[in-house]
């Protein structure tokens, strides 16, 4: 039975993003695969998230290459299905977190997607258009098929577009090799008009956009003539400087940093910031730390004083609620969260990310510093799921790992407040009059002064100090 070509869109993978990177394929063609396998990686504006494959069938063709960024809706894969009873293609779409109802056990063929459930939008399988029109993704519905537009290729002959002959057969958009050139004609339907298109590959002209070079210009030392990422490279070098002079590297500013860039400039133009600072004798902290290590209920836990300052700011956000708030400037009102959701700033390879800990207010401090132990090991792996991005409403940001003594963090958008923790080092100190060497911390808060007021802010960040400096005032609060 002749197979199926279906062809599979990248998705939405949540919060309305429109595009995606794929980083890689775990496939390649002629590669059978099962639904729900994974066939690629692709780094969206949030995180890396792995792809399944919706149908089961072979690989006929990876419609877009590693490197390329790719707008939702648009195919990625072509795999081959066999074609069940009636011509309907066997396969369906991955079962993780999609709707499960369908017809009843018994009545859908070996292989058959269930059937949709009542309420879907349109019942459609992922990467398939729904009764609206719109594509059917991972999480929810992306665009409608041919949403997407792409620029109209521009003739270089300058030659105005005139009406073919009545006679002239209708002649589809085509590259063909002209011998001995490194550039491909580019016949667009119009009686004598043809346009001349440099052969690259997608990532190269990517590349080529966006240093600002044209392909045109270049003669390719690839096979047949194909220019190279080197070709583009060499071309966008700055001219030979002095001997003295380093070298240049540019990067294009995409995924996790173009998102943390303009989250922050957004962040720090709009919430009018606040900091305050305060130098806090953390020795109790640490000594209690140290006792805990020790007992049998923390033995299989790593406890960080990082765990022991999510507790106080938790223990400090119920006297004063207002460091736990966001404002919603369009329907003017003040929204103030009973729970919360307390991110933790994490460098990764791909840049910095926010993932969260839910309801941290309800955790005790050893399932807190079991949950920042999960957190900074999925984020380190870049496996930080999406939905773990979202939804902040108070962040510490932990610079003392690096040495830092203290900065001004800049608040994430839709936040109150930020704590920043400074490193914990031995410090002179004057003890009841006299000079000791104590161990000390530096704190600094910055907070949106439209949500929290100078009292606020400075009441919240003295109990967080008072907490750290004796932790016993926790049995009293």
């Amino acid at each position: 039975m002749k197979p199926v070509r279906r062809e599979f869109a990248m998705p939405d993978v949540g919060e309305g993003l429109t595009e995606a990177e794929i980083i890689s394929w775990q496939v390649q063609p002629g590669d059978t695969v099962t639904v729900n396998q994974v066939i690629c990686e692709i780094e969206t504006a949030k995180a890396a998230v792995e792809l399944p494959c919706p149908y089961a069938g072979t690989v006929g063709e990876l419609l877009a290459q590693p490197g390329t960024t790719i707008a939702v809706g648009t195919p990625i894969i072509a795999i081959e299905t066999e074609a069940a009873e009636g011509g309907a293609p066997t396969g369906g779409a991955p079962t993780g977190g999609a709707p499960t109802g369908g017809a009843p056990t018994g009545e859908a063929p070996t292989g058959e997607a269930p059937a949709p459930r009542a309420g879907d939008e349109g019942g459609a399988k992922i990467g398939e258009a729904g009764a609206d029109g719109r594509i059917a993704n991972l999480v929810g519905y992306g665009p409608r098929p041919g949403s997407v537009t792409r620029r109209p290729r521009r003739s270089t002959t300058g030659a105005q577009p005139r009406e073919a002959a009545p006679t002239a057969p209708p002649v589809d958009e085509r590259h063909v090799r002209r011998p001995g050139s490194n550039e491909s004609a580019v016949r667009s339907g119009e009686e004598g008009v043809a346009a001349t298109v440099p052969l690259a590959k997608p990532p190269v002209r990517k590349l080529a956009k966006d240093l600002g070079v044209d392909l045109r210009s270049l003669a390719g030392t690839g096979s047949g003539g194909v220019i190279t990422r080197a070709d583009v490279e060499a071309a966008a070098a700055p001219a030979p400087a002095p001997a003295a002079v380093g070298g240049v590297r540019r990067e294009p500013i995409r995924g996790v940093r173009k998102a943390t860039a303009a989250a922050m400039v957004s962040s720090a133009f709009t919430a009018p910031h606040v900091t305050e600072f305060l130098a806090v004798d953390v020795t109790a902290t640490m000594a209690l730390r140290d006792r805990l290590r020790t007992t049998r209920e923390y033995a299989d836990v790593k406890l960080t004083p990082l765990a022991i300052v999510a507790k106080a700011v938790c223990l400090a956000a119920r006297r004063t609620p207002e460091v736990n708030a966001s404002w919603d400037e369009a329907a003017g009102e003040i929204v103030y969260y009973d729970r919360v959701q307390l991110g933790i700033a994490a460098a990764t390879p791909r840049g910095l990310i926010v993932p969260k800990v839910r309801d941290a207010d309800t955790l005790s401090l050893r399932e807190l510093a079991g949950a920042l132990g999960e957190l900074t090991a999925t984020a380190r792996a870049g496996k930080t799921p999406p939905a773990d991005l979202v939804g902040g409403t108070f962040t510490i940001t932990n610079v003392g790992v690096f040495g830092v003594d203290t900065g001004t963090p800049i608040i994430n958008p839709g936040e109150a407040a930020i704590l920043a923790v400074g490193a914990i080092k031995p410090t002179p100190w004057v003890v009841d009059g006299e000079l000791a060497v104590r161990t000390v911390c530096q704190l600094s808060l910055s907070f949106d002064h439209r949500l929290v007021d100078g009292e606020q802010g400075s009441r919240f960040l003295a109990d967080v100090g008072a907490l750290l400096t004796d932790p016993g005032l926790a049995l009293t609060w």
